[in-house]
This record gives C-alpha cells, sequence and structure tokens, in this order.
C-alpha cells in the first residue's frame, strides 16, 4: 500500500488536489496533452492518440469523449475532416462532441443524433458512436431509446464501461417514490451484470454504482437525507454484502499492482464510488486504503450526491478517512 498523502490541510495539497479535481481525462496523460493541443487547433495530436488506441473500446470511448468535452472541439475537428475527409476517427469524434453540445444546449439534438448515426454507417463495429447516442438520449431521451441504444453498445463490447455506468444512472431514475426497495431494478441489472463479466472486469464495482445512483435519486425525492454519512442507505445487510464483494474484488484485482481496477481508463471512477460507499458505511480504514489510491484524480459523482459541493465532501471525506480532520 503507497503512504498516506500530506493531509488535506496543507495549501500545497489542496493545490495538488484542485488541479486534477473532476476532470474527465482522469490519470491519461497522453488525453490531457492531446486535448490541450486541440484547444489550440492542433488536431494531429488528437489524430494520432485515436489511431494509438485502436480498438481498445474501452480506452477509446474515454479518449473520444474526454475530446470531445473540449469547448473547442467541433471547429477544430471539423478542419480536421476537411483536411481528411476519409478519417473515421475524426467523423466520430465530431459526431460526441456534436453530443455534448447538444447536451449543453448549444445544438439541436437531431442534428447531434443524425452525426452519431452517420458514424456508426462509418464504423460499424465501433460502440463509440453509439455511446454517443446513448449519452444523447439518457439525457434527452425516452427510457425505451436508452435501453436499445445500451443493447447496440452491448453488442459491440458487453463489458463497455461507460455505457453500464449510464444505464445504472438512467435505471435509478425509476420509480423514486418507492424508497428503499432492496428489490429495486437498478440493483438486478447491476448484479446481472456484475456477474456476467468476466475475473478482473471491474463491472464488479457496478453494483456499488447502482447503490450511489439510486441514494441520489430518493435524496432528491426526500426519502433519504441529504447527508449520505447520516443516511442508512449504506447500513443494511444487502449493501453491506455488496460493498464488501466488491471491496474484495479490488483488493484482488485492482491493488496494489495496478491492475485492472486501476489501469483501466475509468478504474478512478470505481475507486472514487467505493471509496464514497466505505466511508459512508462507516468502514474508515478501507476507506482510508482506497483515498491512498485515488490520490488527486476525484471525481465529482458521488461526492456531489445529492446537491452537495464535492470538493468539500471529498476533502471532508478523505480527512475524516485518514484521520486528519
Amino acid at each position: 500500500m503507497s503512504p498516506p498523502p500530506p493531509p488535506l490541510g496543507r495549501p500545497r495539497k489542496k493545490a495538488a488536489l484542485s488541479s486534477n479535481f473532476g476532470d474527465p481525462a482522469l490519470d491519461d496523460t497522453d488525453l490531457v496533452a492531446a486535448r490541450s493541443a486541440l484547444a489550440q487547433g492542433r488536431w494531429t495530436e488528437a489524430r494520432e492518440l485515436l489511431a494509438a488506441t485502436g480498438d481498445d473500446w474501452d480506452r477509446r470511448g474515454h479518449r473520444v469523449m474526454g475530446l470531445a468535452q473540449e469547448p473547442t472541439a467541433s471547429a477544430w475537428v471539423r478542419d480536421w475532416r476537411l483536411v481528411e475527409p476519409e478519417s473515421t476517427d475524426a467523423a466520430v469524434l465530431l459526431a460526441c462532441a456534436s453530443v455534448h453540445r447538444a447536451v449543453a444546449g448549444k445544438m439541436r439534438p437531431d442534428k447531434a443524433r443524425d452525426a452519431c448515426l452517420d458514424a456508426t454507417a462509418l464504423v460499424p463495429d465501433d460502440p463509440t458512436p453509439w455511446l454517443g447516442l446513448l449519452l444523447l438520449e439518457r439525457e434527452l431521451g425516452r427510457e425505451e431509446d436508452v435501453v436499445r441504444l445500451f443493447d447496440e453498445v452491448r453488442h459491440r463490447h458487453p463489458g463497455h464501461h461507460h455505457a453500464h455506468h449510464l444505464m445504472v444512472a438512467r435505471l435509478a431514475e425509476r420509480r423514486p417514490d418507492a424508497g428503499q426497495d432492496p428489490l429495486h431494478e437498478v440493483y438486478d441489472f447491476a448484479a446481472w451484470a456484475a456477474e456476467q463479466a468476466p475475473p478482473g472486469s471491474p463491472l464488479a464495482v457496478l453494483p456499488v454504482v447502482a447503490h450511489a445512483e439510486r441514494y441520489r435519486v430518493l435524496a432528491r425525492a426526500g426519502s433519504e437525507p441529504d447527508d449520505p454519512k447520516a443516511s442508512g442507505h449504506w447500513t443494511g445487510r444487502r449493501a453491506r454484502l455488496v460493498m464488501k464483494a466488491a471491496f474484495d474484488w479490488w483488493l484482488e484485482w485492482g491493488d496494489p499492482h495496478d491492475r485492472a481496477g486501476v489501469t483501466h481508463p475509468r478504474g478512478r471512477i470505481d475507486l472514487n464510488f467505493l471509496a464514497h460507499a466505505k466511508y459512508c458505511e462507516g468502514r474508515p480504514a478501507e476507506a482510508a486504503a482506497l483515498f491512498h489510491r485515488i490520490g488527486t484524480y476525484v471525481t465529482a459523482a458521488p461526492w456531489s450526491y445529492p446537491d452537495r459541493d464535492p470538493y468539500e465532501a471529498f476533502r471532508a471525506a478523505r480527512s475524516a478517512a485518514l484521520g486528519s480532520a
């Protein structure tokens, strides 16, 4: 286990944490570099990054979405397409950038849908443009469309990490008035996905993600307290079994040798969800081990749930877990 970081109260630690907080690139330094170049109009670095990524579909989805969120991505990728109109990577990136613009209200959703559908025709085996459509419909569309698009992604890559997270978030929003229903469909879906995944797959943590997403919905509906630590959501028998299974998976596959739990391009997301769960469950020693591994790569979710300042929530939880509060 790596040594604990300096206490969060030290100014230099706060600055380091702030520099990475909520960055969708997480610990992908190559993505950070290519995104920075794209913001300055240099699209060749993005081209090289995506070419090198190949058909590592989880990493490709992570990198395309990371580049697509750059505010000026659409303009510079259009320049790329003018120079290389045959580039399928440019078409996929432009389609996903259109999705982010549509979700932000800066583009008509039907235009983004058309761009994604055009990209699916160019690269029929690539789940990434379907991921773009799934992200769009998760935010703006009907549930039946979300389910259909998830199936399209899963058909091309059964273990697609980002797609499963989007599906869990949407399913958690069903029946907000049902309260603490241990048989809610989001739990069944997450358990099924974890069971279907091969050994070492980070989808083993999906039941923990489902638990956090359901808390978000219940707290916003007023049936759970706004402070997740004060909630009993993580202390029931079923919840404890889910948390233990996910933590045991992490001990076997994710620590301490940078195996699946950390080397996966979105592995830090799982670590944040798991640390949040262990903290809320009242297991500070286990949470502390996870905080060490997270380092400065903090995600807004689930620390923002239900409507909290994620930076302050993370700092308070980590300080408490490390005994420096």
